[in-house]
């Protein structure tokens, strides 16, 4: 008997995205499947962070379609979980590590029945904290934990709708390396765990290398999309970049010499290297 594959978890078909007169990138054909890991890679204004909010329907196409879980994304879908990229909160902000997980659950509504599902909604929030090695966190005020600690709720608010697609926009940024690690690890665990597609922009592939699936690598208008073997090399990076780029692998890293994290605008230096083969 023979399977049918399962449909996309994420699709774009002909997807375009303009402002004005500048395109940031067109023709844009992608499927993530569920359980894949897919790296958005490229320089500064090259549209990655754009792209994660026409998915979490925050912004719309100028043209083509794209649909995530089956569906045109809309803001708040349950369908959809969002790892942002870590940001300092006001150590004075009145809110627990549970409030910010239950956020997840648009836990700010109290809307009609809401007291019938109080329960339910504890046992979810509870799960997600356990899932990510917060539990210890869940009365502490969120403003008062380090980075990492964080992050870590970031990612069990993003788990805690089940969701079928994690948009990660930069989520190591600022993290030290042992953090680095463990947002990770939990992302990668969550995909195996529940077979949901990660879509992960970053500027630093090292970190995900070895979980990667293929990459999506974005530069001035243009992208490459395949396997990390085929995409990051210096025969598609130098095209991609329109000048010379060198792809060197040193004890299992990436390092890309030869074009500089960039504006939109001006053409990368001769001998800089890029950011995405930077630290681990």
């Amino acid at each position: 008997m023979s399977q049918t594959a399962a449909p996309p978890a994420l699709s774009l078909r002909g997807a375009g995205l303009r402002f004005g007169d500048r395109t940031l990138w067109s023709g844009l054909d992608l499927d993530v499947s569920p359980g894949e890991f897919v790296a958005v890679l490229g320089p500064n204004g090259s549209g990655k962070t754009t792209l994660i909010r026409v998915l979490l329907g925050l912004l719309p196409l100028s043209e083509g379609e794209v649909r995530v879980a089956g569906h045109v994304p809309r803001r708040g879908s349950p369908e959809i979980g969002y790892v942002p990229q870590q940001q300092p909160l006001d150590p004075d902000l009145p809110l627990r590590g549970r409030d910010l997980v239950g956020l997840g659950l648009d836990g700010h509504r109290f809307g009609p029945g809401w007291l019938r599902e109080r329960r339910t909604r504890r046992e979810r929030v509870d799960r997600a904290l356990e899932q990510v090695g917060g539990t210890r966190y869940a009365g502490a005020p969120v403003g008062r934990l380090s980075g990492g600690e964080q992050q870590r709720l970031r990612i069990a608010q993003a788990l805690v709708g089940d969701p079928a697609v994690l948009l990660c926009d930069e989520p190591l940024l600022s993290l030290d390396l042992s953090h680095q690690r463990t947002v990770t690890r939990l992302i990668d665990e969550r995909r195996r765990a529940a077979d949901s597609a990660v879509l992960f922009v970053t500027h630093e592939i090292n970190p995900v290398l070895p979980l990667v699936d293929r990459v999506l690598y974005l530069v001035d208008g243009r992208f490459r999309i395949g396997p990390t073997s085929e995409v990051m090399t210096s025969e598609v990076l130098s095209e991609l970049y329109r000048t010379e780029v060198d792809v060197l692998r040193v004890r299992d890293r990436l390092v890309v010499v030869g074009a500089e994290e960039h504006d939109h605008h001006e053409a990368p230096g001769p001998r800089d290297v890029l950011a995405v083969g930077g630290g681990a």
